[in-house]
């Protein structure tokens, strides 16, 4: 079900505006989502920032508590909610946009959706049936969102001509961080 979801994911002209649009970034990308959408959120925020894409996750639960202040004119918000409807997240979004982000990148199930119609850029990846037997438990729509931010984050990488140096430079721990050292 999960590489199904995956594979059904629709790549329209906005997967190419959000890869035009991140390269652009002069500030940091930031990401949000909350509950298992904030688990791929985290995921893409240090996955961007590996292949050289600053970018920092920011919880919507603690956004209109002052965190939303680390916000700057420049920025890209790039907000993850299967529903497109998660108050927490559209909330944030409304916050992020009084602070000047240069541009809101949504990943939704749907362009018709409250978090959509704040969005620059909306990446849907559809109508996902759950799995699980409830049909509740995210787990292909969570498979596709971060099948769909990996997707990004190493197309941009490429585009920006991002190197083993530069990927060693950012990940100097661990058997990557060993492994780069020995090759570089």
């Amino acid at each position: 079900a999960e590489a199904a979801a995956i594979s059904a994911i629709p790549l329209s002209p906005t997967v190419e505006q959000a890869i035009e649009t991140i390269p652009k970034c002069r500030g940091k990308v930031f990401t949000t989502g909350i509950g298992k959408a904030g688990y791929i959120a985290k995921k893409a925020a240090s996955t961007f920032s590996t292949t050289g894409t600053p970018s920092v996750f920011l919880h919507p639960g603690d956004a209109p508590h002052g965190d939303v202040g680390v916000i700057a004119e420049g920025d890209i918000l790039l907000a993850f909610s299967n529903s497109g409807r998660t108050r927490e997240v559209h909330e944030t979004i409304l916050f992020c946009r009084k602070l000047l982000v240069s541009s809101v990148i949504s990943v939704v199930a749907s362009k018709s959706s409250p978090i959509a119609e704040e969005s620059d850029v909306v990446l849907e990846i559809g109508q996902i049936q759950e799995p699980c037997p409830l049909g509740m438990t995210p787990t292909s729509s969570t498979a596709a969102m971060m099948a769909l931010a990996d997707a990004l984050a190493l197309t941009v990488m490429a585009e920006r001509g991002f190197s083993k140096e530069d990927f060693a430079v950012r990940h100097h721990g661990g058997y990557l961080g060993k492994k780069l050292r020995e090759e570089c």
